[in-house]
């Protein structure tokens, strides 16, 4: 009786100790995030939430079922409110709903879920009610051993496998599960204490409990050194349901072993521990960064836009916050929905906004194409007049009403000028054959242009000071020179520059630099760490708004030298258009110089 008495307390305390344990382990936190299935279409969507049904996994769809239900509906209520079907509450119904076989489809699927929940639920329910049915038989059974006057070979083997069908039986009703386990717990106890065994047979039952011990000692020492420490401490939890299901050991062993067991569970558990506080850190940093992008994202979708360059260089930048976003991992499950709703929020804010934009410029752009299509229109009446005097200055009219127009669409840009230009240069290139004489005087400004550029090759350098003099005067006769024929004025200017740039290339390039100081100390000053690169931006646009307005003026100019007939009257006013012509392209170089300046840098 004594000897049954001490492995009756040796059990009890091992069973104490184990209690104690458990409250030192802390529950396992949830480290998966529920994916965002709001970023998906709603046919992706279908399609994962059949798979998932079609696979029968219970958990992962409990898991899934509510985050994919409400990615489902805010996918579906965007795509209504995009398409125009969507109706707030009191503004009427809609009488055709594209989405509604979408929608459908994916009722059904979810009632299909629940129906799968609800009769998992109940084979669940029953199984546990089989498993409490089967624990009580179980108790009852060692009752029975209990009554018998069998011999002890016969009743300790009979034990043991009731032992073990109590260890294989798996949970019972929560309810349920305090009492059945009291009601094993005071059976087995009688047991003991009925059995009387003799100290042989008990030392080999200690010995064999240690030897097993032994094993959950080394199995646990092993998930010390697992690098999953959610996936250790799970599995450590299924060593404690098999230690506390062991019987007791000797009493000279029985302190060191539980001991072993206890530091290795520490172990497992400071791991458990110090993974959670880590995965902690990193989502308040990931918290932290996301909430610098949403920062950024809502300065670029508070900015004033109104031309479609800068659009598209904040868009740009966009683009950058949403590839970088992606990058980061998930914020805390509080925190991760709120930031992944204000970023969302200042995307749709920018890209609403351009959207809007551009619709209008659209409708802008188009007005402009009838306004210059009814000018082509007005010109092609006027190109066939003798009257040149009028059909001169209605066709400069038209001109300067065309560069009060704004742009068109590029697709359709080239195609209306080159109408307007035609009926004009129609109309000026019989007026040049009419006036026949000028058309020879351009013959000899041809001649005498020519004869500047060969000046130029025969030149030879006396010094800088004789050079810069010698290319003022060039430039100056060649200025002088009036105007060539049409088809020749591209080739002879290009021909010039180059004779120029061989004797001269050192002088141009040196004027050049200069213009170029105040671009330099922009670009200079955007570089600069902190500083902003508005600044050169802005000159860019300026530059390229003047370059292309003055690319238009020169070929007003151009064509408006033909307009004017021989007289004493026109003469001077061709000197002054010729002057500012070539003044023009000068500026021109200048202005295409400075914007591949600023490209080439940004």
């Amino acid at each position: 009786m004594e000897e049954n008495t001490t492995a009756l307390n040796a059990q009890q305390e091992a069973d104490a100790k184990q209690e104690s344990l458990k409250n030192e382990v802390q529950p396992e936190a949830e480290i998966q995030e529920s994916q965002d299935y709001s970023e998906k279409s709603l046919n992706e969507i279908l399609s994962l939430f059949e798979q998932m049904i079609q696979e029968g996994d219970q958990q992962k769809l409990y898991k899934n079922a509510e985050p994919i239900k409400a990615g489902f509906y805010k996918v579906l209520r965007k795509e209504k409110i995009a398409s125009g079907v969507f109706v707030e509450p009191g503004m009427g119904e809609q009488t055709q709903n594209p989405f509604e076989e979408v929608e459908k489809a994916f009722k059904d699927l979810y009632a299909q879920y629940k129906s799968s929940r609800a009769n998992f639920n109940q084979e669940m329910q029953a199984k546990k009610e089989e498993n409490l049915a089967e624990k009580t038989k179980i108790i009852e059974g060692i009752k029975e051993l209990r009554e018998k006057a069998e011999d002890m070979n016969h009743t300790l083997p009979a034990f043991r496998k009731l032992q073990a069908r109590w260890k294989a039986t798996g949970n019972v009703p929560q309810e349920n599960a305090r009492e059945i386990w009291d009601q094993y717990n005071r059976a087995v106890e009688d047991f003991y204490d009925f059995l009387k065994l003799n100290k042989e047979y008990r030392d080999l039952d200690f010995k064999k409990n240690y030897e097993q011990k032994i094993e959950l000692c080394k199995k646990a020492e092993l998930l010390v050194e697992d690098k999953d420490a959610v996936k250790a401490f799970n599995e450590l939890q299924k060593l404690h349901e098999e230690w506390k299901e062991i019987g007791p050991v000797s009493k000279e062993n029985r302190e060191e072993i539980w001991e072993r067991f206890k530091a290795a569970t520490s172990k497992v558990n400071k791991r458990h521990q110090d993974f959670f506080s880590n995965l902690k850190e990193e989502q308040k940093a990931n918290l932290k960064a996301k909430t610098e992008i949403c920062e950024l994202a809502e300065a670029i979708a508070a900015e004033e836009v109104t031309d479609s360059n800068k659009w598209n260089a904040l868009s740009k930048k966009m683009a950058a916050l949403q590839t970088k976003w992606k990058s980061i991992g998930f914020a805390a499950r509080k925190d991760n929905q709120k930031i992944y709703d204000r970023f969302r929020a200042a995307c749709d804010k920018f890209y609403n906004a351009k959207r809007v934009f551009y619709t209008e410029f659209k409708n802008v752009m188009q007005e402009n194409l009838k306004k210059k299509e009814e000018l082509c229109i007005q010109a092609e009446q006027i190109k066939d007049t003798d009257d040149w005097k009028k059909g001169t200055d209605q066709l400069i009219n038209l001109q300067n009403v065309w560069k009060t127009i704004g742009p068109v669409a590029r697709k359709q840009s080239d195609a209306v000028w080159k109408r307007f230009r035609a009926a004009c240069d129609e109309f000026f290139d019989r007026k040049a054959k009419h006036f026949g004489a000028e058309g020879e005087k351009f013959e000899e400004n041809l001649a005498a242009k020519k004869a500047v550029i060969e000046e130029i090759k025969n030149y030879t350098s006396n010094g800088p000071e004789s050079d810069k003099e010698a290319l003022e005067n060039f430039l100056s006769k060649w200025n002088s020179i009036g105007f060539v024929p049409f088809k020749e004025k591209d080739s002879l200017q290009k021909e010039f520059d180059s004779a120029l740039n061989v004797h001269f290339s050192a002088i141009r390039d040196l004027d050049a630099e200069k213009k170029m100081g105040r671009i330099r100390r922009l670009i200079s000053e955007a570089k600069n760490p902190g500083k902003s690169d508005r600044g050169i931006r802005t000159e860019r646009e300026k530059l390229l708004n003047k370059f292309r307005k003055l690319e238009t003026d020169i070929a007003t100019l151009e064509n408006n030298m033909g307009f004017f007939a021989k007289s004493k009257n026109a003469d001077k006013l061709i000197e002054d258009i010729k002057a500012k012509i070539a003044s023009g392209k000068e500026e021109l170089k200048a202005l295409e110089q400075k914007i591949k300046m600023i490209d080439k840098e940004f």
